[in-house]
């Protein structure tokens, strides 16, 4: 799995995740691939965590989206993303099944947002969540949760640097979580 996490202090915004890859039992680090998990889509940029079948996919399909691509609010993230399961149940196969209670369609996707308009997180039955302080993702999220908690009202610590004690968490106490470390940072609209 992976660690990644969005913050959003004192007019600044950051995202940042690790770079290992893992299947089962078996880790690819960034020795032998380098595996970028944040990419740009316009002004934004975006992360993943799930199955490593997603990069490709959900980079592909967001950068080449164009202006359809839209994600400077919960709305738009959500009009997006709803657009997204259909290309990706229609052209990518995708499975969209998890249990069988399920109330929607699932499109299998936990994706992170950040952009100058704010910090965004995506589910599986494309739930959107505009988050005020910071979120995490992935296997490593509750390490990562718990550190830039402790650390988020002290003055000393930026949005960046935040990120960074996130991601770091997830790295110590994860198994399936190792830098380096991409870390994004740029100020907010006003």
């Amino acid at each position: 799995m992976t660690t990644c996490v969005v913050v959003k202090k004192n007019n600044e915004i950051a995202i940042a995740s690790d770079s290992l890859v893992t299947f089962g039992d078996t880790r690819l680090s960034h020795a032998y691939e380098v595996n970028e998990k944040v990419f740009p889509v316009g002004e934004s940029y975006v992360t993943l965590a799930g199955t490593a079948a997603h990069f490709p996919v959900m980079r592909k399909l967001l950068t080449g989206m164009g202006e359809e691509c839209r994600l400077n609010s919960r709305d738009e993230v959500f009009e997006t993303f709803s657009k997204v399961h259909e290309i990706l149940k229609e052209k990518y196969f995708l499975n969209t099944k998890e249990d069988e209670d399920d109330p929607y369609e699932s499109s299998q996707i936990t994706a992170l947002i950040a952009n100058p308009n704010g910090i965004f997180g995506v589910y599986s039955y494309r739930e959107v969540f505009s988050f005020d302080r910071f979120w995490g993702i992935g296997s490593g999220r509750n390490f990562a949760l718990g550190a830039m908690y402790a650390v988020y009202d002290n003055d000393t610590y930026d949005a960046r640097k935040i990120a960074e004690i996130g991601v770091q968490s997830g790295a110590e106490f994860d198994k399936s979580t190792s830098g380096p470390f991409r870390i994004f940072s740029f100020p907010m609209k006003e």
